[in-house]
Formats: C-alpha cells, sequence, structure tokens
C-alpha cells in the first residue's frame, strides 16, 4: 500500500497487471496503489526482546499477539503499519502475520502451503482497499480478508491460521508479561509509532473504491467478526462490558463462543463444539489470561486453549476469524449480520 505523506494523497489506478490465467474475484475491482512489488518491505524473522525490555509502546497501542505451543510473541501496530507482513519462525510453526491498516486487519497465516514452505510480500494490489500478499514460492496473489489465494498457481488454496489476540498493550502486558515482542531494530529507518494514514482510522474517508458500502455502522469501527461459507457475522465491542462477557451463540448452524471485555479492548471468538461435544461457556473475571469456564469444568484462555480441568492441553477449533474495520467486512461480505442482544 503506498504511504500518504502529510499533505498528499496517492492516486492509484485499477490493476494493469495482465498475467495471463483466472482471478477468482473481479480484476477490474483490483487497484494498483503504484508502490510495486516488495514498495513496502515485509520482514523476515523480525528481532524480538522480552516485553520487560520494550520501552517504546504506550499502554494504549494495539498489538496483536500468538501463542504457539509455550512460545508468545507480540507483534505491535506500530510496526505492522509500516510493514503489513513479518514472517516468522517458532519451534513447532512457521507464520506469516499480515497486516492491512486501510481495513485494520490481521491474521496470522501458515506458511506452509500445500507441503512447501514459503514466504508472503507485499504486492501493490489492493482489493476492497484490503492487502493482497503475494507467496514467494509462486508468486501467486492472495486476499487476505478472503483468506485465499485468487490468482496463481496456488488459486482456490484456502490460507490456513493461527489463532491470534488483538488488544492493547496494556491488557497484553497483563496477560503475558513473559512474551516476547517485535523491536523497532528491523533494519529499516522508518518512524515507528507515526501512523502512515494520517486521520484515516478515525474519519469516514475511503481512500479506494470498495464493492459494497454499508452504512448500518460507522465505517472504521473495529469489529470481530467470523466467516461460515460465504457469509460474516460480526460482533461489537460495545457489545461487551467492563468485566469479561461470554456469548454462547450460533451462526449459519455452527455453535460459537465470543469472549470480551470492552475495558480490556479484547474479543476472540472459538467454535464449541470439541471432540462431538457441545460446550456452554461462562465468564471467569480478573483471571487473565483465563477468560471461561465450561460446563464440564475446565477453563480456558484467550487462544482457546484449556488451562486446567478435564479438557486441559485442549484447542477449541478455530473458525475463519478476525477483527477488521466494519466498512471492510461489509464490503467482502455484503449483508453481513451484526449482533445484537435483542
Amino acid at each position: 500500500m503506498a504511504l500518504i505523506p502529510l499533505g498528499f494523497l496517492w492516486m492509484g489506478c485499477q490493476s494493469t497487471n495482465d498475467d495471463n490465467g483466472p482471478w477468482l474475484i473481479p480484476k477490474g475491482e483490483v487497484f494498483d496503489d503504484g508502490a510495486g512489488t516488495d514498495g513496502i518491505i515485509a520482514l523476515d524473522n523480525p528481532s524480538v526482546e522480552p516485553a520487560a525490555n520494550i520501552t517504546y509502546l504506550k499502554s494504549g497501542k494495539l498489538v496483536i499477539g500468538v501463542k504457539i505451543g509455550d512460545q508468545v510473541r507480540a507483534y505491535p501496530h506500530d510496526i505492522l503499519d509500516w510493514h503489513e507482513i513479518v514472517n516468522d519462525d517458532f519451534d513447532s510453526a512457521s507464520l506469516a502475520m499480515t497486516y492491512c491498516p486501510l481495513t485494520g486487519s490481521g491474521v496470522a497465516w501458515n506458511r506452509v502451503v500445500e507441503g512447501d514452505t514459503t514466504t508472503f510480500g507485499v504486492t501493490s494490489m489492493l482489493y476492497n482497499s484490503n492487502l493482497m500478499p503475494y507467496d514467494r514460492a509462486t508468486r501467486s496473489y492472495w486476499s487476505q480478508m478472503k483468506l485465499l489465494c485468487v490468482h496463481g498457481e496456488h488459486i482456490g488454496t484456502t490460507a490456513e491460521t493461527f489463532p491470534v489476540v488483538e488488544t492493547t498493550w496494556r491488557t497484553w502486558l497483563k496477560m503475558y508479561p513473559d512474551s516476547e515482542v517485535v523491536t523497532t531494530q528491523t533494519g529499516y529507518n522508518r518512524p515507528y509509532g507515526q501512523y502512515p494514514y494520517l486521520d484515516y482510522r478515525t474519519s469516514d474517508f475511503l481512500i479506494w473504491p470498495i464493492s459494497n458500502d454499508d452504512s448500518r455502522l460507522f465505517r472504521k469501527e473495529r469489529v470481530a467478526g467470523v466467516i461460515v461459507g460465504e457469509r460474516a457475522k460480526v460482533y461489537r465491542f460495545i457489545t461487551f462490558v467492563d468485566t469479561v462477557r461470554t456469548i454462547n451463540d450460533s451462526f449459519e448452524g455452527v455453535p460459537l463462543v465470543i469472549v470480551g471485555s470492552a475495558r480490556d479492548n479484547l474479543v476472540v471468538i472459538f467454535n464449541r463444539i470439541l471432540n462431538g461435544n457441545l460446550l456452554i461457556f461462562t465468564p471467569l473475571q480478573g483471571q487473565l489470561p483465563a477468560v471461561m469456564k465450561d460446563d464440564g469444568g475446565t477453563t480456558w484462555d484467550v487462544f482457546g486453549r484449556g488451562l486446567a480441568g478435564p479438557l486441559a492441553g485442549k484447542q477449541l477449533p478455530l473458525p475463519r476469524t478476525f477483527i477488521a474495520y466494519w466498512f471492510a467486512w461489509a464490503a467482502f461480505y455484503p449483508e453481513a449480520e451484526i449482533y445484537s442482544d435483542s
């Protein structure tokens, strides 16, 4: 994505990419921001430090965290705003943290694609204002919010994802004070901490065309969403209270638990069926990162992992879920359902 220097706006154009082969999205709705492939540079195996050593983050800044095995790592928006993709390795997994500042969407992708490990880079292409990564092994194009390869050798392949938690630095430190955090020692000279798109996050302004504009919510409201088939349902942060709340819900026949706290800037979504059993959840207060207990007595953390009880060590199934701005959910999934208590 092209950066917006002070007082200047990139005026991009429709994609002129004339690669042969089919697309799974309308090619006429793919826009080239003019920055060029790798004009925004993805990070590979970034420098990390213990959370206690991190001084550049303010308490209200957002981070996206992952937990793989016993390894816990946070990727601050301050870094992701400028690099958009971080290719990283854990002891038992290789992932790409993909983040689109224009749609506010952060998803951790498995870098093992059809048996081969690759890395992802940033193209200059946008679909519905959203990041389109490419995998460096085949140069196939992917749509981040569709979680899908839309052009190239891997066309039709769905991106596999890892559970992520997006919250404030304050909440993350409360939950995982011993975690690792990506540092500003990236090897690139960027004004980390300065948002590159001026007042974009708080205004109603969109830079790029979208296929469906839905006015039911403010365009830039952050909502947690879940995708089932070709439909989506979103959950607003204001639905949650200062204490932790659980919502035992279902969408398109899939039982879900949504757990969150407005005070802690936290909403995560999991499937409620584990080993063929339907679980009912109630919230836990003041025990972060533990947030809920099921009706069989197991306590669960924000990554959907059983901490204590009969199902300790188990992982709740992860639906296709992430946080993004409302306008992006509505553009990709027209007639997206909005959860309401009424």
